[in-house]
């Protein structure tokens, strides 16, 4: 399994429509795709929006998101689970 966080920050006055965005828009794109396991979405108060999503394999990207809800490009990171 692979963990995909993919984090952006959003302009203040962009952050309900950037919410919207990832989950109207951007998510529904893995709901049917065979390698999508699950999605989370989540926010902070500093208006940091996070998704964390697991794949059985290669994880898609997220689309660009529109750039006037975003202060910065989103990050993204791959994890893979740690056998403890």
């Amino acid at each position: 399994m692979i963990v995909r966080m993919w984090e952006a920050r959003a302009e203040p006055a962009g952050f309900a429509d950037l919410i919207a965005w990832v989950t109207e828009d951007a998510l529904p794109e893995f709901d049917h795709h065979p390698l999508h396991m699950s999605s989370e979405v989540f926010s902070s108060t500093d208006h940091r929006l996070v998704v964390i999503s697991k794949w059985r394999g290669s994880p898609l990207d997220l689309p660009e998101p529109p750039a006037r809800l975003v202060a910065r490009p989103p990050h993204v990171w791959d994890f893979a689970q740690v056998d403890r």
